[in-house]
């Protein structure tokens, strides 16, 4: 990665694609216009009812660094008979060159001695890094409950996913916290710890850049793309999974459900 020397540093971050390839191919072609250095994927590249083995075909065919998110650790790890619907059915479709793919894929990387690359925080690939789920819901973790959290990691820039919220928080000591948010699922609900929705009131692909100055600091942008959601809402519905098709649709999660993700 370039230096502080030769100019700034623009990254682009992608995360929580779940088989959605026309946002995915929305979300390349605006980052085309931003003139970035590298694009990284943080993670559950795959998982869910959309197009999965059409997705892996195209992210390998991309010079991005992909981290394992934990849906591609259940692929790899979880037999088939106890997995969750949205990683069986990706399962079912994925083709054993993609399978491979994702098996080799790691949960944490350090891309330099500034950036700290994860799924989900430092220390785990299912917590939430910038939330906190309570059993009132969902909201944002405190600056303690973060750098718990984030341990002893050393980064002036820390990007994780899983949560599919975006945020860009910044810590006490300067470094830049950084979800981009979701490519193709822009809420769900869940029940663990306690139950809980995502909602992004949008049905846009997200993703984010951060942008490392002359001086060193890092900066991020977030970005909204739109795409035909509407046609992705259809196959989540054709391939029955209403609680897919509602947040692909309206950008707020179906209560009540529980499986969105899983």
């Amino acid at each position: 990665m370039a230096g502080a020397e030769t100019g700034p540093v623009r990254l682009a971050f992608v995360s929580d694609i779940h088989g959605n390839l026309p946002a995915l191919q929305a979300v390349v072609a605006d980052i085309a216009r931003r003139q970035v250095d590298r694009v990284i994927n943080l993670g559950d590249s795959v998982s869910g009812p959309l197009l999965a083995e059409q997705t892996a075909q195209y992210l390998m065919t991309q010079g991005w660094l992909h981290l394992a998110g934990n849906h591609e650790r259940q692929l790899r790890d979880r037999p088939v008979a106890r997995m969750g619907a949205s990683d069986a059915q990706a399962h079912a479709q994925l083709s054993p060159q993609s399978l491979a793919w994702v098996a080799s894929q790691q949960p944490t990387h350090r891309l330099s001695q500034d950036v700290f690359l994860c799924h989900g925080s430092p220390r785990s690939d299912l917590e939430y890094f910038l939330e906190t789920v309570s059993p009132q819901g969902l909201r944002l973790a405190t600056a303690d409950e973060i750098q718990a959290r984030r341990g002893d990691t050393p980064a002036r820039l820390l990007a994780c996913g899983h949560s599919h919220v975006p945020r860009a928080l910044r810590s006490p000591d300067g470094c830049l916290l950084l979800n981009p948010g979701s490519v193709g699922l822009p809420g769900y609900d869940d029940e663990h710890p306690h139950p809980h929705w995502v909602d992004n009131g949008s049905p846009d692909a997200r993703y984010a850049i951060a942008e490392q100055g002359s001086d060193g600091v890092w900066k991020a942008e977030l970005h909204a793309a739109p795409y035909d959601h509407g046609a992705m809402a259809a196959l989540a519905r054709r391939n029955g999974r209403e609680d897919w098709a509602v947040p692909l649709a309206t950008g707020y999660a179906l209560r009540g459900t529980a499986t969105a993700i899983g």
